[in-house]
């Protein structure tokens, strides 16, 4: 995942979105103004940047320009506004932005500005044509189990040959226990297979995130091992 800065002298604006950037397993750093912005982009060099246009002592353009001009613009930037015109995101473009968001900010605007710009800026891939063969004649084919995801296969629900929707649960227990063991296993399952990201599973099971959130404590699900950006 990515590290990603976001500068935006809104309190709330700061908080929202590094909660659903947080989400998506990516690290986030704040930054209220220019001043701060500039400490953080030299300590931590990020992937991206989020950059708020008008903010009270240097606004997001001019940060943008300053950038450019001494060389350091080496990451993709995203400025934001709640005035924006398309002059103003054309003048930022031709200084080096690659997107415009205009506030309020919809999810899923950030999520496709956000993923569209970390793919632009990813290094390329090695070809995996000739490893892939390599492999394919050097192992059997694998297991249900071997192929399912890492916390999936170490779930103490999963029977040795079947996939997540096949699971088998202890009948012979109150309701409420059963019930809540059928849940852990479901929503392990689909953090496992969102990769981790709380916005995405909250869509697929029909749950806002704060709910989710409350719901996965409860049943003691843990977070940590579905984040993305513990496996590197």
């Amino acid at each position: 995942m990515a590290t990603i800065l976001v500068v935006d002298d809104e309190l709330g604006i700061r908080a929202l979105l590094s909660e659903i950037l947080s989400d998506e397993g990516h690290t986030i750093e704040l930054a209220e103004n220019a001043t701060q912005a500039r400490a953080v982009r030299e300590r931590m060099r990020p992937d991206l940047v989020l950059l708020d246009i008008w903010m009270p002592d240097v606004d997001g353009v001019t940060l943008l320009k300053e950038w450019g001009s001494a060389g350091v613009l080496t990451m993709p930037v995203i400025m934001m506004s709640g005035h924006g015109t398309i002059d103003t995101a054309v003048e930022a473009t031709k200084f080096g932005a690659i997107a415009f968001l205009e506030k309020p900010i919809t999810l899923q605007k950030l999520l496709r500005a956000v993923e569209q710009a970390l793919v632009k800026t990813a290094p390329p891939r090695p070809a995996p044509a000739a490893v892939g063969m390599a492999n394919s004649y050097a192992r059997p084919e694998m297991s249900p189990m071997q192929a399912a995801p890492a916390s999936l296969a170490g779930n103490s629900h999963m029977p040795g040959n079947a996939l997540a929707s096949e699971q088998s649960f202890e009948l012979d227990r109150p309701l409420r226990e059963a019930r809540d063991a059928f849940e852990k296993s479901y929503f392990e399952f689909h953090l496992a297979k969102e990769n981790g990201s709380m916005t995405r599973v909250a869509e697929k099971t029909g749950l806002e995130r704060t709910h989710l959130y409350r719901k996965l404590k409860q049943l003691g699900v843990d977070l940590s091992r579905n984040k993305r950006g513990s496996g590197g």
